[in-house]
């Protein structure tokens, strides 16, 4: 990093530390889920409700933007999402250190509702969201930056480098976006996430996915 880069107020970094955020944050969701699964009413509460977030109401429930990303449907829901926590968050905080990967996903998962809660205002569709996956999907994104060569074995037996496995996941949301496939899953929200963390890594570390990516397959 070069000496303008370090002075920058946007690249000044976090002392580094290591304090085991990935598993902190696993933790809350587990105890999150199970709180919403004896006091079912709480997710609805904490989910993220785009005409509870309407700027036009008086008492406007913007902490959804937040609590959202704590809340999962099912067991299946969390299942995934936390596993893919484990598996790439912890590397990944061990590469940012734990500071700057807790700011990371939290401004990750709120840029991700964000985005998604203004198109759902511009386009006047009430909507719920809710899970980390926002989130999750830009931990991935950092992991494959960071890690390019690294291979991830999906079902345990198909090898895929990381980066090409963001770029399927990439499309895959596209698809399903523009074809209304999978309806009921966010898939807006899932791309915010890779849009904020893309934004995130070129801000904070100078890091260009896109080129990253390229580069690796030199």
């Amino acid at each position: 990093m070069s000496p303008s880069h370090r002075g920058s107020i946007f690249r000044r970094p976090f002392q580094y530390r290591e304090y085991n955020v990935s598993i902190i944050l696993i933790a809350i969701n587990v105890l999150v889920f199970l709180v919403n699964s004896f006091a079912p009413q709480t997710r609805i509460e904490m989910s993220l409700i785009s005409p509870a977030v309407g700027l036009s109401y008086a008492h406007t429930a913007f902490w959804q933007l937040l609590t959202y990303m704590f809340v999962h449907a099912n067991f299946y829901h969390i299942f995934f999402n936390m596993l893919g926590l484990f598996f790439f968050g912890i590397q990944t905080e061990r590469r940012m250190g734990s500071t700057e990967f807790l700011v990371f996903y939290l401004v990750t998962g709120i840029g991700a509702g964000l985005i998604s809660l203004l198109i759902f205002w511009l386009t006047g569709a009430p909507t719920i969201l809710l899970g980390a996956s926002g989130a999750v999907f830009g931990v991935l994104l950092a992991f494959a930056t960071f890690f390019p060569s690294a291979m991830i074995y999906v079902f345990g037996i198909i090898p895929i480098r990381a980066p090409i496995l963001v770029l399927i996941y990439t499309a895959i949301e596209l698809f399903s976006q523009f074809t209304g496939a999978r309806s009921g899953v966010a898939h807006l929200t899932h791309l915010g996430g890779f849009a904020v963390a893309y934004l995130y890594l070129m801000v904070r570390f100078g890091l260009n996915p896109i080129r990253v990516f390229i580069e690796s397959r030199r």
